[in-house]
């Protein structure tokens, strides 16, 4: 059961998303889980995942999306969402960005650790984004004890020495499509190994490229485990099932939801 970890479909039309999951279908795709990056967007994928079956969500503030006015009542409404529905599986998509954020590291820091905080409270696995952040990043997660829940360190663009910290920190690294065009990223992944490696498409809605049919969409994950099947010269069947069952460890309890609804 091939599951799309992170896509922002609450980021589309309402009335693309039936095309966009019936081209995952097609694809052999079973599911995607569309992340949060704020209060209104973790509404509108709870929304989503309540309307398509195939369709899971996560919550969380991104550290780009910091409100500005963030206190106590923020978090505890993402603690609300978090419980308003079965779909929820996961704390995403919550991290640290020290690009051109218009927010301090000491507010950065300070909301994703309330998250990870909700995140441990709820028994939810954490996704995280780190942008010229990874030390820091990996130094929080080990501060807050995140480990205990773990979770994934999502659209992974870091190096070996990054890799090999977070799955020692017991997360997952998922691979999206730079995979298909970064050789760094194929050395890294060509010594990792298949037990510690989710994937995904990072789907939204990608204005810059003038063709629709260039967008990309959760049916992309194919060509994903397809370069990994290469890089790895393993059968993608085999590599399908050790991604499926990969997910299945991260969500651990969480994954019976997806069975239910899938």
């Amino acid at each position: 059961m091939l599951i799309d970890s992170h896509v922002h479909l609450e980021t589309f039309s309402i009335n693309e998303i039936p095309q966009i999951m019936n081209r995952a279908k097609l694809a052999g795709i079973s599911g995607v889980i569309s992340a949060g990056v704020d209060l209104q967007t973790s509404k509108t994928s709870i929304k989503l995942s309540n309307k398509f079956h195939n369709i899971f969500s996560g919550v969380g503030i991104h550290p780009m999306n910091i409100p500005e006015k963030i206190n106590e009542e923020t978090f505890l409404q993402i603690h609300k969402l978090a419980l308003k529905s079965e779909k929820v599986l996961v704390m995403s998509e919550i991290g640290l960005d020290f690009t051109k954020n218009p927010y301090s590291r000491k507010i950065q820091f300070d909301v994703f650790r309330q998250q990870i905080r909700i995140a441990l409270d709820l028994r939810l696995p954490i996704v995280f984004h780190s942008r010229e952040s990874h030390e820091d990043v990996l130094r929080i997660l080990r501060e807050e004890k995140a480990y205990e829940v773990g979770g994934i360190m999502h659209y992974f663009q870091g190096d070996e020495n990054i890799a090999n910290k977070a799955i020692d920190l017991g997360f997952y690294l998922s691979f999206a499509k730079p995979l298909l065009r970064y050789p760094y990223l194929q050395s890294i992944l060509s010594n990792l190994s298949l037990d510690k490696i989710v994937v995904e498409t990072d789907t939204y809605p990608q204005t810059f490229k003038t063709n629709r049919n260039k967008w990309t969409e959760p049916k992309d994950l194919i060509s994903i485990i397809s370069k990994i099947s290469e890089i790895k010269k393993i059968p993608f069947n085999e590599i399908e099932y050790k991604i499926d069952n990969n997910l299945r460890n991260v969500l651990n309890d969480k994954w019976k939801i997806i069975e239910k609804y899938i």
